[in-house]
């Protein structure tokens, strides 16, 4: 008898990162030494998470395709820049506020400027394709080409050293991206390369998340939750507001923007890769995993909603707009 494991998976918003991810959880906070007790590749699963990535981000950068069309470039520039630039300002103003360090008490504790940065930077790719691919055009679909970029933690480290922050050297900088790249050059040399390195992307995420999750001890996730809620509704908030009036600009409805407002699963990976790369953020990467993850349950759930209620808001403008013109004409 066949068990929909896959499916059921799938039907939770992120399910394929987040469930992984909290199994990870449970094992490293009721059993902390199983990895180590099994040793060889049972103990590789539970300790390889940097590896996994960095496959992850070769096949992931396969599937960036360097032609483009002038639509493509343009609606997809703007909703990167905008999304960035606006964590930048948000990271500048959090590093002055809170500096590498969490917020050790209170309502706020736990949150610091690496979770909130890495929460806002990389976008969820797979939704927004899906709900662009129902509500938009084939050509706002393949504007994620550009968006892409965002994935990994290189913008995250770039965005923390415009804030002022503990700073990566360029090394670290370069090593951040440089199996995006790689895998981009692949990828553009061969379509076929692209199309096999692109199949193993999603095979791969629940690998590292299982991964990320067993350094996680759950006592502390309780923290995370209301808290978790508020960094997914002001990603959600704020980067959605940037975005829809950035695809305003450009000539759009505004529908891409909205759908455009989340974050990425493979976004939880980031605070830990930051802090194996700088130890200044040590201190806030395990927190900071479980508040990204949160945001990434928080935003998966709003956006379709607000894309769909957008989007029909939109149609019904444009039919506003040509009804006066066919009762004219008739």
């Amino acid at each position: 008898m066949a068990i929909p494991i896959k499916r059921r998976l799938e039907a939770i918003p992120g399910g394929m990162m987040i469930v992984p991810l909290l199994v990870g959880s449970v094992l490293y906070t009721v059993a902390p030494g199983t990895g180590k007790f099994f040793g060889s590749f049972t103990g590789a699963l539970f300790s390889g998470s940097l590896t996994i990535l960095a496959v992850f981000y070769v096949c992931m950068g396969a599937g960036i395709e360097v032609r483009a069309t002038p639509y493509i470039l343009k609606k997809g520039g703007v909703l990167f820049g905008a999304k960035v630039l606006t964590s930048v300002v948000v990271g500048v103003i959090l590093g002055r506020l809170l500096g590498e360090t969490p917020i050790s008490s209170g309502a706020f504790a736990g949150l610091s400027t690496l979770a909130v940065v890495a929460a806002m930077n990389d976008t969820n790719g797979g939704l927004y394709m899906a709900l662009m691919g129902q509500f938009g055009k084939n050509k706002d679909v393949a504007a994620y080409s550009v968006m892409t970029i965002e994935s990994g933690p290189f913008l995250t480290m770039l965005t923390l050293g415009a804030a002022g922050l503990s700073a990566f050297p360029w090394q670290t900088l370069v090593g951040a991206i440089l199996p995006l790249l790689v895998g981009m050059l692949l990828g553009n040399l061969d379509p076929q390369m692209r199309d096999w390195l692109g199949r193993a992307v999603p095979v791969l995420i629940p690998f590292f998340a299982f991964a990320l999750g067993s350094s996680i001890d759950l006592t502390s996730v309780w923290r995370a939750g209301l808290l978790g809620i508020g960094l997914g509704l002001f990603v959600f908030l704020l980067t959605g507001a940037v975005l829809l009036l950035a695809d305003k600009l450009t000539g759009g409805t505004g529908v891409a923007g909205i759908a455009a407002a989340s974050t990425a699963g493979n976004a939880a990976a980031v605070p830990a890769i930051v802090a194996s790369a700088n130890p200044a953020y040590h201190d806030a990467a395990a927190q900071a995993t479980i508040l990204v993850a949160a945001s990434v349950v928080v935003t998966s759930l709003l956006v379709p909603f607000a894309t769909a209620w957008f989007a029909a808001r939109a149609r019904n403008r444009e039919r506003a707009k040509q009804q006066p013109v066919e009762e004219t004409s008739s």
